[in-house]
């Protein structure tokens, strides 16, 4: 009595490439739409980071914006209101406003 049917391997090697590229295709795109535009956003961001120095006018992650009075290696004084200064660290500033922007608020 057999209950069973017996299974037959793929005769063809082509199947085998077929089925995988799928993968292939669905990695591809996630690199292109994913990965390569967040190492760029990450390279942008680190950049903007290095070139950071007093006078700027800038907007943290926790939304604070303010100006920038000191730069140091791990973090960075703020002004936020005439005569006061709070540090922050350097990878918190998130965005680097155009000058004149703190006038304007």
């Amino acid at each position: 009595m057999m209950w069973i049917s017996p299974a037959y391997a793929a005769s063809a090697p082509a199947n085998d490439i077929m089925s995988f590229l799928p993968m292939v295709v669905i990695f591809v795109l996630f690199y292109f739409m994913l990965i390569r535009p967040q190492m760029k956003q990450a390279k942008q961001h680190k950049l903007m980071l290095e070139t950071l120095k007093a006078g700027d006018e800038v907007a943290t992650t926790g939304g604070i914006v303010g100006k920038v009075t000191k730069v140091s290696d791990q973090f960075v004084s703020v002004e936020i209101a005439s005569n006061t200064v709070i540090n922050v660290q350097k990878h918190t500033v998130q965005t680097l406003l155009p000058p004149g922007t703190l006038k304007s608020i």
